[in-house]
């Protein structure tokens, strides 16, 4: 891992990046333009398997909210890869797809697992833009998926 403040906060909170993770589908894990880079959404997961469950049904939102942290930490991997960690001016948007009935509403609250871990390494560099949805179903049966957009210099 480099070195830097950002690295420095990732090994205090006792995280380690995981390898850039190889699509499942026809697309590309990134796309850099300009001084943007935009991140595929990334599906959760803990120890390489799927974290799957439907909120409002089969899985809590407490459940949930640690899958989406998960999702940061995978996320930050692929930045890590694409360019670098240390080359982040700003996490500009997150999109976040949440696997749920009708009648789920916390979707926002699901994704404060990603967004809290990401300011909390990037500090005022991490707040970021954000939507969050409920959606009927996500591939591979996922309770969440993130996608990301970040500024580089």
């Amino acid at each position: 891992m480099s070195t830097g403040p950002i690295y420095d906060k990732l090994k205090a909170l006792n995280i380690t990046l995981p390898p850039l993770a190889i699509p499942l589908a026809a697309y590309v894990p990134f796309v850099q333009t300009g001084n943007l880079v935009f991140l595929s959404g990334h599906l959760a997961k803990k120890d390489g398997k799927v974290i799957v469950g439907q909120l409002g049904k089969n899985i809590s939102t407490e459940e949930a909210k640690a899958a989406a942290r998960a999702v940061a930490i995978d996320l930050m991997g692929t930045l890590e890869a694409a360019v670098g960690l240390g080359k982040v001016k700003r996490i500009v948007k997150l999109m976040s797809l949440v696997n749920s009935t009708p009648d789920f509403t916390d979707h926002h609250l699901v994704t404060n697992g990603a967004s809290e871990l990401l300011a909390e390494v990037f500090g005022d560099a991490g707040k970021h833009a954000r939507s969050a949805f409920g959606v009927a179903q996500i591939p591979m049966g996922a309770c969440v998926e993130i996608e990301l957009i970040a500024e580089v210099g």
